[in-house]
């Protein structure tokens, strides 16, 4: 049974047992159904509570039924029973009550909480809207505003703010059981409150539903389910409850089906998978309870963040006191930026900074479990580092490099014990960005790199192994990104289209904007480093930018204008007239949106095909989180490579041979020249 029944005098409780997260499967329905039977028909019973055993409350659908016919009892009929029970039914949440999950709980006549739980209606991450009156009995329970916020962002709301909006009747400190049962007997000797279905919905200003379907619009960038959903907010508000709901139970139908939600639950099995990957099933990471850090910059504080944000001490190891004194500020500076936002407490803030040690002494680390190096990408420094570190340190003890583009099997060169040695690529700013390029040398022994892993999970990042080759997975298509994106200007685009352009397709902003936030000397840099091997990078227009020294806004200009003190990009007359130059052997042609797009997009498959082809991805799946997570690709269409299956390789292949005819792309690689008998990219789930 995964719902059993006992009594406590006149107070039924329900507890579902339903591991690992008590998912509303067939037989948890079907059994939640027959115990709103059972007491219903039981006299002794005045009121029920609903309760879980394991780490949480139910939270959501059974993803094992995702694209399956669904089996009765229907959820939105489980609800409807549980709320039209003779009896009141108490939902008591601890964990997270998400999903299906929460609709249940707004099925209950009243909802208390642990202060540790949270509540929410995330479908919209899945590309659909709740299915069994959330978006109806919610702006009844807390108004269309507070409803429209959580169903059309998805975001869970914390206990004590739950409370606060009225979601739930009340926070219980101690045993959750025991407060139920006290809040039960409680309740049914007051005048209890109608159920949701009975009760009206608060009304709005007049200009409510225009202004947040503005906003819901902007945010979504071309996702449906955010509208819908608000769509459905504005029917319960509008119209009766089973007008209503009717209304909900068609949207999400109609949505369940569409590729936006099959990309978003594409990406959603994907992420589940992403922290064990299969060729490591079995291997045992190494512990990791301290951590130390070499060099406190822009990036080495963030990962020192991210470390005290997991839990650990951390050593911030610079090369003098001044510097170890500007890495502890930096630090410092990322704790106020959360206290501001409101992400963390005052007493929070002060708890991680004073976990972090900072020294210039790396006989301190003698006893360190895991060492990030983080220091200036040069690898003359890098090796440096390591020799001292591979002197001081346990052997046992994981040594990382945080590198973009340096190979590391040259950085790690000579060090003792190359085994525990692996590449850690983060993404800035590392205590925000979630994607960790994880990337094992020929030497890297297997529980070294499931310690990578292992990490990733401390630090609630996704984590994808990646080859070793210029710029790995993620910066080596980025440079496919920008060349293309410079080929369009030669011939004939203008940044501000092409920005547009790839907003439109999704990204939170254009490649050249993106240039601008991030700065053009990051890039040159490499580029310089790519010469210094033999390479010769494509970036004729960026050059002449940064030889002028615009860096982007921090320079006051790069690839557009900034007013002192605007991130606004201006036209810019001095970059208009470096492409005008440089243009002048290319033929000019007319670019609309669609081509815009395809002169990028396609070109980052062709060069991601190449990157499974070398082995440097092991599945497609893996360049879809690298671009979704660390470079912005719009996830409702499921990463890159999911894109580009959706789209057609063999119309792929057959754009890219239009623009290479044109000079505009690489031609499609080997991978491609079969495609009219048989697919050879493996694009396949779970594919090797």
């Amino acid at each position: 049974m995964t719902v059993t029944i006992e009594r406590n005098g006149d107070i039924a409780i329900v507890t579902i047992d339903n591991p690992p997260v008590n998912a509303l499967s067939q037989a948890v329905r079907q059994d939640l159904w027959n115990a709103a039977e059972t007491l219903d028909a039981d006299p002794s019973v005045r009121a029920v509570v609903l309760i879980c055993d394991g780490r949480t409350f139910i939270a959501g659908a059974d993803v094992n039924e995702f694209g399956k016919p669904p089996m009765p009892p229907h959820l939105p009929d489980l609800v409807a029973r549980i709320e039209t029970a003779a009896k009141p039914w108490v939902a008591a949440i601890h964990g997270s009550a998400l999903g299906g999950g929460f609709e249940v709980a707004l099925g209950c006549r009243f909802r208390i909480a642990v202060p540790s739980a949270s509540v929410g209606l995330p479908e919209v991450r899945l590309g659909i809207v709740p299915g069994a009156g959330g978006t109806v009995r919610l702006p009844r329970l807390i108004g269309p505003a507070l409803a429209t916020e959580m169903v059309t962002t998805g975001t869970p709301v914390a206990a004590q703010k739950a409370r606060s909006q009225g979601l739930i009747d009340a926070v219980v400190e101690g045993d959750l059981e025991k407060g139920a049962i006290d809040f039960a007997r409680s309740a049914i000797d007051q005048s209890l409150p109608l159920p949701l279905r009975q009760r009206g919905v608060p009304a709005v200003d007049a200009t409510f539903w225009e202004t947040t379907s503005k906003a819901v619009a902007t945010r979504a960038r071309r996702e449906d389910a955010p509208l819908r959903a608000l769509a459905c907010v504005r029917k319960a508000a509008e119209a009766d409850f089973e007008t209503a709901m009717a209304f909900e139970r068609q949207t999400f139908l109609e949505l369940r089906g569409s590729p936006q939600a099959a990309a978003l639950r594409h990406v959603f099995f994907t992420e589940r998978a992403a922290p064990r990957p299969p060729e490591l099933a079995g291997v045992e990471p190494r512990k990791i309870r301290s951590a130390a850090v070499i060099g406190g910059g822009t990036m080495g504080a963030g990962i020192a963040a991210a470390l005290r944000d997991a839990g650990l001490p951390v050593t911030l190891v610079e090369r003098d006191e001044a510097a170890v004194e500007r890495g502890l500020s930096n630090l410092r500076s990322i704790f106020e930026g959360s206290l501001k936002r409101g992400k963390i407490s005052p007493d929070v803030a002060a708890e991680r900074l004073a976990g972090v040690t900072g020294t210039t002494d790396y006989s301190q680390l003698s006893a360190t479990d895991l060492v990030i190096e983080a220091v200036f990408e040069d690898l003359d420094v890098k090796r440096e580092v390591f020799s001292r570190l591979s002197t001081v340190c346990r052997a046992d003890a994981v040594l990382a490099t945080n590198t973009s583009y340096l190979n590391p099997e040259q950085i790690a060169a000579g060090i003792r014990h190359p085994e525990r040695f692996l590449g850690l690529h983060f993404f800035s700013p590392a205590h925000v960005m979630k994607l960790l390029e994880i990337v094992p040398t020929a030497h890297t022994a297997p529980a070294t790199l499931a310690t990578g892993f292992a990490l990733a999970r401390m630090l609630n990042k996704i984590p994808v192994r990646a080859g070793i080759c210029d710029g790995f997975i993620g910066n080596r298509i980025l440079k496919v990104t920008r060349a293309q994106a410079e080929r369009l200007l030669l011939a004939g685009a203008t940044p501000q289209a092409v920005d547009a352009a790839m907003r439109s397709f999704g990204l939170p902003m254009g490649p050249f904007e993106a240039q601008d936030l991030g700065g053009l000397d990051i890039a040159a840099f490499q580029r310089k480093a790519a010469r210094a091997r033999g390479e010769t990078p494509f970036a004729p227009i960026a050059e002449r930018l940064c030889a002028l020294e615009r860096f982007g806004q921090k320079s006051g200009g790069g690839w557009y204008d900034y007013a002192k003190g605007d991130r606004t990009p201006r036209h810019s007359d001095i970059v208009a007239d470096i492409i005008a130059g440089e243009a002048r052997e290319t033929p000019q042609r007319e670019w609309d949106e669609a081509s815009i797009i395809d002169c990028i997009v396609l070109p980052m498959v062709n060069e991601a095909t190449k990157i499974l082809n070398e082995k440097v991805a092991l599945r497609a799946e893996d360049i879809d989180l690298v671009e979704i997570h660390g470079y912005g690709f719009p996830r409702w269409r499921g990463g890159l490579m999911h894109y580009a299956e959706g789209r057609g390789l063999a119309e792929i292949a057959a754009r890219l041979d239009e623009f290479a005819a044109n000079g505009l792309a690489e031609p499609p690689c080997n991978h491609f020249e079969n495609i009219g008998r048989e697919r050879e990219i493996p694009l396949e789930k779970g594919s090797n």
